[in-house]
């Protein structure tokens, strides 16, 4: 599956874009520690599902 398919298939189901954050990190936080994929993924269900953490960082 193509990376643009892939990317658009999560974001119809509401996946997270993994790759897509290490960019934002590496662009407009390159002095903070990206979180592992693992933490991610909690993260952001923790956002979505409202058990606290998580949202937009800027």
């Amino acid at each position: 599956m193509s990376g643009f398919l892939r990317r658009l298939i999560g974001a119809l189901v509401g996946m997270p874009d993994y790759d897509a954050y290490l960019a934002h990190i590496r662009a407009h936080h390159p002095d903070r520690a990206p979180m592992t994929r693992q933490e991610f993924f909690r993260n952001r269900q923790e956002a979505r599902y409202g058990k606290g953490g998580g949202g937009k960082c800027c």
